[in-house]
């Protein structure tokens, strides 16, 4: 869609205008005649439920004279109505396509520039509307404004609630990171005393080696010694 404006002109109401659209303007204007003089709803709901496709873009000037309205004229959604709606022609862009012998054929590609005018219906068009929708045991049909308000407050509830979730989020992952890294303290200081125990072992292992070896030693050289003085004797008896 091109640029929306807020129009200059001297009609009543609040405006907006799309220039340049690239559609023809007959086109838009076939759309323009299904919504003049049909209030903001109404003529909203048509534009949603069109085929064509310049409707969008018809919808969307629509919604911004709307906000024009509500935003600088402090005027209420449910009063407004399409009080005039327009194209006008814009540029047209030549273009050439190739046809058959060498020929070619002009392709005019038409532009327009739309302009929504929408005002607040008088006191007693809407006490009329009201006293028919009281007689249809409804009041009056809220508008697509009040509707946007309130995907747009659902929406924003809806990202604070996922903002807070990912807050707990993160909270949860650091405070598990803090237990990650506590049984990871934890289980190096069981694997340090595991080896502290390990070499006590090893060293009373070593020492008990060690006397036994030293005992050894002694029996075997008492022994020794007895048998020395064993043959001594035999000696000293032959003699």
């Amino acid at each position: 869609m091109a640029a929306v404006a807020v129009g200059t002109e001297t009609r009543p109401g609040s405006r907006a205008v799309a220039k340049y659209v690239r559609s023809s303007a007959f086109k838009a204007r076939e759309v323009l005649d299904l919504v003049r003089g049909k209030s903001y709803s109404e003529a909203r709901e048509i534009l949603t439920f069109s085929e064509r496709r310049i409707s969008d873009t018809i919808a969307k000037c629509l919604d911004s004279a709307v906000a024009n309205a509500e935003h600088n004229d402090d005027l209420d959604g449910d009063e407004l109505f399409v009080a005039a709606c327009y194209a006008d022609e814009g540029p047209t862009l030549k273009r050439w396509r190739p046809r058959a012998r060498g020929r070619a054929t002009r392709i005019r590609k038409r532009t327009c520039h739309i302009t929504v005018v929408v005002a607040r219906y008088s006191e007693e068009e809407l006490a009329d509307i009201d006293a028919r929708m009281a007689l249809k045991g409804s009041g009056r049909r809220s508008s697509a404004a009040e509707a946007r308000r309130r995907r747009v407050a659902a929406s924003r509830e809806r990202d604070a609630a996922r903002a807070d979730e990912l807050e707990q989020d993160e909270d949860d992952i650091e405070a598990f990171e803090e237990d990650l890294d506590d049984e990871a303290l934890a289980e190096d200081i069981e694997d340090a005393a595991e080896e502290v125990e390990d070499d006590i072992e090893d060293t009373a292992d070593e020492d008990e080696t060690d006397d036994e070896g030293d005992e050894t030693a002694a029996v075997a050289e008492a022994e020794e010694d007895n048998e020395t003085d064993e043959d001594t004797e035999e000696d000293e008896k032959e003699s």
